[in-house]
């Protein structure tokens, strides 16, 4: 009963404050704070998350409005908490609807593109069996993404814990601890750490031990010492005894070094083995240079780096790499090559040098056939030797006319052997 009496005097005491207040601003207060509206929690999002697969959401969207395709329950499930690990703005309707659109309009146009290009049905049938072949692993972009992101996220567990830890050492407040996580983290992780603190500001949850449990419950399939050492650091708040707090979280922080010390004894998966192509059939008939080109330098290198994605999002996590440039926005120019010119300082993306470098070795490896097509003569170095076409021991292209087609071929010659090294 008296409860009740001090309550009901604290609620007398709150509007006789207010009702001064808005006597002394001219403004009526509400009785309750709004919540964060859909705008606020957009601006947090752009604020917080960085701008990745923007193009890949807004395809996944168009693709959903034009084609769209519902997944069977299971697969709809999977998709999801895919999409809510990466916080994409898709629906695995759209993201569906995308592998089979997307693979589909590349064979159309490629195909069409591709005939009228080389009048051969060689790419057409390559751009219809890569469409196909496209769609799985299109349809499992999200978890491509989540994967990626669950192990940039594993990286940075051990220094979660130690963070947490470390606050919580001489304060007891789980909420402070987490955002001192964030604070200090990079992302991914710290992602998350603001989004479970979000989830109790926006009312989702009514306390952050309930926020962090949902959160944790994620993680249940990939990294259990990660739930293990948060639910000692949560016991640890139920501790009445100093020293037996302090001894949790010590535990918490032991949990976690001893399981990933275990992981990295135990991986040895393979990664090698994987750029080795066996031999097309160089000798088949109708089997050109291009062919060959287009087999080992784009579907090799795909499969390769699919089958490589793969191998290594199963790879045991923990030793806690860090950007600074991050955490630290006036490091970030060190990304960029600085050229100082005076009292100037010019930022230079290394992507425009490589580009750069890369366009002038790509021109130096097609020299030889460029030459020969705007009709450059033929040149060699050595001595006389009239069985060569530049009538010198070695040519620089060295083509040849074919003694059954009469078909000119090449380039044969050292220098454009040298040439194509580049």
């Amino acid at each position: 009963m008296s409860k009740e009496i001090d309550r009901q005097k604290l609620l007398d005491l709150m509007q006789i404050y207010k009702a001064h207040l808005e006597k002394e601003l001219g403004a009526k207060l509400d009785d309750k704070p709004s919540k964060p509206t859909t705008r606020e929690y957009q601006e947090f999002k752009a604020e917080f998350l960085p701008k990745h697969m923007t193009l890949y959401e807004k395809m996944c969207g168009l693709s959903e409005r034009l084609l769209k395709i519902k997944p069977d329950e299971k697969r709809a499930a999977e998709l999801q908490e895919a999409i809510n690990i990466t916080h994409l703005s898709i629906t695995p309707s759209g993201t569906v609807s995308f592998s089979f659109l997307m693979p589909l309009a590349g064979a159309l146009f490629g195909s069409l593109l591709a005939y009228l290009i080389f009048q051969s049905t060689f790419f057409v049938l390559l751009f219809v069996v890569g469409a196909v072949a496209a769609i799985k692993p299109l349809g499992r972009a999200p978890e491509f993404i989540a994967n990626n992101w669950r192990l940039k996220a594993s990286n940075q567990m051990v220094l979660c814990i130690f963070y947490v830890v470390t606050y919580m050492r001489h304060t007891s407040n789980l909420e402070k601890a987490i955002e001192f996580a964030s604070q200090h983290l990079a992302p991914p992780l710290s992602l998350d750490m603001k989004k479970v603190l979000w989830d109790v500001e926006t009312e989702k949850y009514s306390t952050v031990k309930e926020s962090l449990d949902t959160y944790l419950d994620t993680w249940k399939r990939w990294n259990l010492e990660f739930i293990e050492s948060f639910h000692l650091i949560e016991s640890s708040l139920y501790e009445g005894d100093e020293a037996r707090r302090l001894n949790a979280l010590d535990k918490a922080l032991d949990v976690i070094l001893d399981e990933t010390y275990e992981k990295m004894l135990h991986y040895a998966q393979p990664i090698l083995g994987l750029v080795i192509l066996p031999l097309v059939v160089s000798f088949m008939e109708g089997v050109r240079w291009y062919h060959l080109a287009f087999i080992y330098n784009v579907v090799l290198t795909v499969v390769v780096y699919y089958l490589g994605k793969n191998i290594l999002s199963r790879r045991p996590t923990g030793y806690g790499d860090t950007d600074i440039s991050e955490e630290n926005p006036e490091l970030k120019k060190y990304r960029s090559i600085l050229i100082k010119v005076g009292n100037d300082e010019f930022q230079l993306s290394p992507l425009v040098i490589s580009v750069f470098v890369g366009v002038i070795l790509f021109f130096i490896g097609l020299s030889p056939l460029i030459f020969h097509a705007i009709g450059f003569s033929d040149f060699g170095l050595g001595a006389e030797d009239l069985t060569n076409p530049c009538g010198q021991k070695y040519c620089f292209l060295e083509y040849r006319r074919s003694a059954t087609t009469n078909i000119e071929i090449g380039p044969y010659g050292l220098g454009a052997a040298i040439a194509s090294l580049f």
